[in-house]
């Protein structure tokens, strides 16, 4: 059986106030093309300066799940995303775009230095997202039809002998590191599985139909997650491992897709792809949302660096709109230089570029997050989907393409 290897090393900071354990071939040759788009937006984020130390952290919280980290700061989840705030976990990873080439089975690698492919590598059928572990010392490739998951070492970027694991469509990690949290969207399941082992400990069956994008709640003591194809957001708890509540959201043809819990934790975001626009509601009550209006083909959320804006990419009409976070209004929305589809994908580590993966246009696009122009277009396989940039700031991950806490 192959096991993934416990962390080698520890985050460690003097202004901390307690340790924090960290638990965790192919061808050259891409075509780019230059696009862009000179006009400037307001009310974009500020980017910092390199910091040198991590935030003090926050007296840990009564009512956190067993095991979990406490938050550096109770006012914002994302304290630990700030630009360049590399932990010593990943601080000697290689900076790598990891594009999972869904009708292509394979996953290309680009150099974000240089713009460029350098290398195209062959996995199980059907890559959906590459999701890092929760001690970060692991990339997991998602082939659901494959039914495998695919480690790479992101040390080293080589690719590991496949994981046997049923459908996994998606993949998330309990808060205190213990679960892999498998959304085996065709088999209508999540499967609690060994964090490091992979191992089945739990199957959960879900009544919706596409279960597959989630978040969790401040205290980790719950997540929700969005049923795509029923049209449904299910609520779950983590410690019990059950489902403890499901909402049809009330629209036409409901599709929701990604889903995004607010910086102070009280206001929880899902796209919809169908109705085009994101759900806004509350997640502890789990009543009605309301909805607001994005663009066509909602798909992808994604917090700034600087935890003041929420980047939302509309699949159907090639641009990207932005939320700001304080007022709840849409401040500016960028549109792709000769239209695109933006999926999924996320930020560098200083939070200056913003990569996507181009859904049917066999793409990765490169847009400055500063003014939304499109730096570069990067030619990669068939249907590319949740691409993963590395290494990300913060001390754990929840799973996706980089929940990063």
């Amino acid at each position: 059986m192959f096991v993934v290897p416990r962390p080698r090393r520890l985050l460690t900071a003097a202004t901390l106030t307690m340790l924090l354990l960290i638990t965790g071939c192919g061808s050259d040759g891409p075509t780019d093309t230059h696009g862009g788009d000179d006009t400037a937006m307001a009310n974009m984020p500020t980017m910092t300066a390199t910091p040198t130390a991590w935030p003090s952290a926050s007296t840990a919280p009564e009512g956190l799940l067993p095991g979990m980290p406490p938050p550096l700061d109770p006012h914002d989840l994302y304290a630990a995303d700030r630009p360049n705030l590399l932990s010593d976990a990943v601080r000697n990873d290689l900076p790598r775009i990891y594009v999972p080439n869904n009708r292509g089975a394979s996953v290309s690698v680009i150099d974000p230095a240089t713009f460029t492919v350098i290398q195209t590598v062959k996995v199980a059928v059907s890559p959906e997202h590459v999701v890092p572990s929760w001690d970060l010392r692991t990339l997991w490739v998602n082939s659901d039809r494959g039914n495998t998951l695919t480690p790479i070492d992101p040390a080293t970027g080589h690719f590991g002998r496949p994981v046997p694991v049923n459908d996994p469509y998606n993949l998330y990690f309990s808060p205190d590191g213990k679960w892999a949290i498998v959304m085996s969207e065709a088999a209508h399941q999540i499967v609690f599985r060994d964090a490091h082992t992979m191992a089945v400990h739990k199957t959960v069956p879900v009544s919706c139909d596409g279960v597959n994008h989630a978040d969790f709640s401040p205290d980790g003591h719950y997540f929700i997650a969005s049923c795509e194809y029923s049209g449904d957001l299910i609520k779950v708890d983590t410690e019990k491992e059950q489902v403890v509540g499901q909402m049809h959201l009330k629209a036409t043809h409901p599709m929701p897709q990604d889903v995004k819990i607010s910086p102070d934790g009280r206001t929880w975001y899902v796209a919809d792809m169908h109705t085009s626009g994101i759900w806004i509601l509350n997640g502890d009550a789990f009543t009605p949302p309301r909805f607001l209006d994005t663009g066509a083909g909602a798909h992808g959320l994604y917090v700034s660096r600087d935890s003041k804006s929420l980047y939302i990419t509309n699949r159907g009409e090639g641009s990207i709109s932005l939320l700001n976070f304080a007022t709840g209004t849409l401040v500016a929305k960028w549109q792709i230089p000769g239209g695109g589809s933006p999926d999924m994908g996320g930020l560098s580590a200083d939070g200056t570029v913003m990569w996507m993966s181009g859904r049917y246009d066999g793409v990765v696009y490169a847009i400055d997050t500063r003014d939304g122009h499109l730096i570069r277009k990067i030619k990669v396989g068939t249907e590319p989907h949740g691409l993963l940039i590395w290494p990300q700031p913060g001390r754990y991950s929840l799973g996706h393409t980089g929940i990063m806490r």
